[in-house]
């Protein structure tokens, strides 16, 4: 290899810590962005196919799948009938916890920069969140590409909403790396503090007479 790919590799190596920083900082601006958008309409609206079909969340919800599908609002539309729905659906309070939710996880896992401990627990719940996210390709109908007329539908043809899941994977890959980088961490704390030098022992030595 020549000299500035030698110096490439080295740098990357050597940049390692900070690459698992900014990827817990990518998982803050991306829960961060998406939890605050639960807050709104549109958005609260477009999550409950999700929700509706899936086992973890569906309780959450007064009314039972696929009844929504007769109150479905476009992104950008706003129709009072479909909005009462959503209301005694409990659509947007749900929304409101569960944004909560993620923008706290995103916050634990950015502080995973400073404490170790908390970033443990931050990456895993990303993990556990992404865990549930893609989860959505076996629940919901909606991931899939329907049956219009066309040739290609259904498992594995992806709808656009189907995509968005499953890039979710990226996410838990990421909780994994900073997890284990936190562990690795509070590993290294314990190992130093628990390590015992063992004393010097003098001994004395008694000068004999000579004879």
């Amino acid at each position: 290899m020549n000299d500035n790919v030698q110096q490439l590799l080295h740098s990357l190596a050597n940049a390692q810590r900070y690459f698992v920083h900014f990827t817990r900082i990518s998982i803050f601006i991306v829960m961060a962005w998406i939890g605050g958008l639960k807050a709104f309409q549109y958005e609260a609206d477009g999550i409950v196919p999700f929700v509706a079909n899936s086992p973890f969340m569906s309780f959450f919800y007064t009314k039972d799948a696929p009844e929504y599908q007769q109150y479905k609002n476009k992104e950008g539309e706003v129709i009072p009938k479909n909005i009462a729905w959503h209301q005694e659906n409990g659509t947007y309070i749900f929304s409101y916890a569960l944004g909560a939710v993620i923008i706290a996880i995103g916050l634990l896992t950015l502080l995973g920069i400073y404490n170790a401990k908390i970033g443990l627990l931050g990456g895993l719940l990303t993990v556990g969140m992404s865990f549930v996210t893609l989860s959505f390709l076996i629940t919901t109908p909606e991931v899939y590409v329907p049956d219009l007329g066309g040739p290609d539908h259904g498992f594995p043809y992806l709808s656009g909403a189907g995509r968005l899941v499953l890039k979710d994977i990226i996410m838990m890959a990421a909780g994994l790396v900073v997890a284990s980088d936190a562990a690795s961490r509070i590993l290294r704390v314990q190992n130093s503090t628990h390590t015992v030098t063992a004393p010097t022992s003098r001994q004395k030595v008694t000068a004999q007479p000579i004879d």
